[in-house]
């Protein structure tokens, strides 16, 4: 049944209009002149992770499905933006505030999900603060977004609320989850007894290869060194033939596929540095193993963490991860990356809270979202936001490239 017309287009679950790429656009998206409730997305969608962030927004359009296209009675318009560019290759401070404040100064936005990037987040949070616009990332796992990070001289997460309310909250488990939990994988698991960190200088990076020092310096693991990188240099094979004298047992990068984890594995490739390598979940997709190509983590043991759960081994283990996978295979022809889940997640969080306030008003829905207890209606299980804004659920994933693609190690519990 159509459910509601928009300047002459009926709206229903399955009105659709299919793009060149494959992705498919609600026409809502369309509607101008009438009341709607209006849904941003603020992602990079150009660059290399465009294949992550594609399933991203595949994640949101399948819960506004499970809505039929509307919510409190009024249709869902759904914009998609890009906060990245075709120079930047990458996403770019400009375009996110000017998201920002375009979702901001717009009366009709009630949820702003994303960034992708921690970073991005710095930028964007304050200016949705100050609007009263709920904010809900699939991705940023910077602590300091939410909570007080050690020894971090910035007043976080405080600058980033100068309204003094908390707008902002994510699904994924923060990089206090990721960054232990990977040093006692390397610790139990992969025996190491030294490692060598880089990072990438950004706050993403830089923040949780800091975090996972400091956990492997409990554990009693040896840090030879802590390098930044930057991102923009050809190869970095000066950096790893110094490495290579030191005999470390595992090189681990704090970055991103962006910001020259791939050119890193190549050259440690090349300069014959034959030990393990692990990376977070910056690198946790396609376009990671794809920049390095599949041939060099033949030679090079490669294992990669996420701050939850990977698609395939969820689709072998069951539950209402694999029941998602699904559906997203039936709907889209293919397997999600791991942060699609994590979208969709987002979506229901926020159209729950639209469907229990009722109406259009941004305050009482900013409310409700970070009110969320017990939340069953996504695909994720049972969890909470806390009082900071961040996940109850606290899982970890680790996978090792073998074969082009991530095989999933086992996924830890804190």
């Amino acid at each position: 049944m159509p459910t509601r017309t928009c300047e002459g287009l009926i709206v229903n679950r399955r009105t659709f209009l299919t793009l060149a790429g494959g992705g498919f656009l609600w026409l809502a998206s369309g509607c101008r002149g009438q009341r709607v409730i209006r849904i941003v997305s603020s992602l990079p969608r150009t660059g290399s992770a465009q294949g992550q962030t594609d399933t991203i927004v595949n994640g949101i359009r399948l819960a506004i499905e499970d809505y039929n296209g509307q919510v409190a009675g009024l249709p869902i318009d759904y914009k998609d933006l890009d906060d990245a560019t075709a120079a930047q290759g990458q996403w770019d401070a400009a375009k996110e505030a000017d998201n920002a404040r375009e979702a901001a100064g717009d009366p009709q936005v009630l949820a702003y999900i994303g960034p992708y990037n921690s970073g991005a987040s710095m930028v964007s949070q304050p200016i949705l603060n100050e609007a009263g616009l709920v904010q809900i990332s699939p991705s940023a796992t910077w602590p300091g977004l939410t909570t007080r990070v050690p020894n971090n001289q910035k007043d976080e997460p405080n600058i980033y609320r100068p309204s003094g309310k908390l707008n902002f909250c994510r699904v994924c488990p923060n990089d206090f989850v990721q960054g232990p939990l990977s040093a006692l994988f390397a610790h139990e698991v992969l025996k190491v007894k030294s490692v060598y960190i880089l990072d990438d200088k950004e706050l993403y990076g830089a923040g949780i290869a800091t975090i996972f020092k400091q956990k492997c310096q409990e554990l009693g693991i040896r840090v030879l060194g802590h390098d930044s990188i930057v991102a923009t240099q050809k190869n970095f094979k000066a950096v790893i033939r110094g490495i290579v004298e030191l005999k470390p047992d595992m090189l681990y990068f704090g970055g991103t596929s962006q910001s020259g984890a791939p050119q890193i594995a190549i050259d440690m490739l090349g300069e014959g540095l034959r030990v393990p390598l692990m990376v977070p979940d910056g690198c946790y997709e396609k376009a990671f193993i794809d920049a390095a190509g599949a041939d060099t983590f033949r030679t090079i043991p490669c294992y990669a963490t996420m701050g939850g759960y990977d698609p395939a081994f969820a689709l072998e283990q069951g539950g209402t991860v694999a029941e998602f996978v699904k559906r997203y295979q039936a709907r889209y022809h293919k397997m999600p990356e791991a942060y699609a889940i994590y979208g969709y997640e987002c979506a229901k969080v926020v159209l729950e809270a639209i469907q229990k306030v009722g109406q259009p008003d941004r305050e009482a829905v900013r409310q409700a979202v970070l009110a969320t207890k017990d939340f069953d209606k996504g695909a994720l299980g049972r969890w909470s936001f806390d009082e900071n804004g961040d996940t109850t659920l606290r899982v970890l994933t680790i996978s090792r490239i073998e074969n082009g693609t991530f095989k999933p190690q086992r996924t830890i519990q804190e």
